[in-house]
């Protein structure tokens, strides 16, 4: 990486060790029963595939599109989705995977519509958590890593549709390229 308007904030190597830790505590929460894996696309898509991996145990998976960012730095507010799933979630234990807790409005309106679905349980796994920009209340039970409340890319996680592809978390520079 050699861009100047990024900084590493977490390493790859960071990454999978946790990455790993939270598959392991996932395999030992969730024994039995049928276990569905929902996506948040785009950017959760390169942590549900490690993710995944690191549980030892069947598992079933789907993604949601859901949109509220845009081009810009921050939330809209208004949360869209672009994509729903393909299966029924009756009576499943659902771990909704998330790459970036934020505000928690996408979130908290995620939980509801899955909620009206009837799972069996319900629970979020997610790579990154800024605790201080919360709007609305969400029980996080799987989280990677908390962070401080700074504009990051990489491992999935985009600006206008760039940096999806770095293997590390950066953050962005404040006088970084412009969409």
């Amino acid at each position: 990486m050699t861009d100047p308007t990024l900084r590493v904030l977490i390493s790859p190597e960071r990454l999978q060790a946790r990455i790993r830790e939270m598959g392991t505590q996932i395999t030992a929460d969730y024994p039995n029963g049928n276990l569905h894996l929902i996506c948040v696309l785009k950017g959760a898509c390169f942590f549900l595939t490690d993710l995944a991996r690191a549980i030892t145990r069947d598992v079933f998976v789907d993604f949601m599109g859901i949109s509220t960012y845009g081009k810009g730095k921050t939330s809209s507010g208004e949360v869209k989705v672009t994509k729903d799933l393909d299966i029924s979630l009756e009576g499943a234990d659902v771990l909704l995977v998330e790459d970036i807790v934020d505000s928690g409005i996408t979130l908290s309106y995620l939980v509801k519509l899955i909620e009206q679905r009837k799972p069996k349980s319900l629970r979020i796994a997610a790579l990154l958590d800024k605790p201080e920009r919360r709007l609305r209340p969400v029980e996080v039970s799987y989280v990677g890593f908390q962070i401080p409340d700074r504009f990051v890319v990489g491992y999935g996680l985009d600006y206008a549709e760039k940096y999806r592809n770095l293997d590390a978390i950066c953050v962005l520079d404040e006088t970084g390229p412009q969409p």
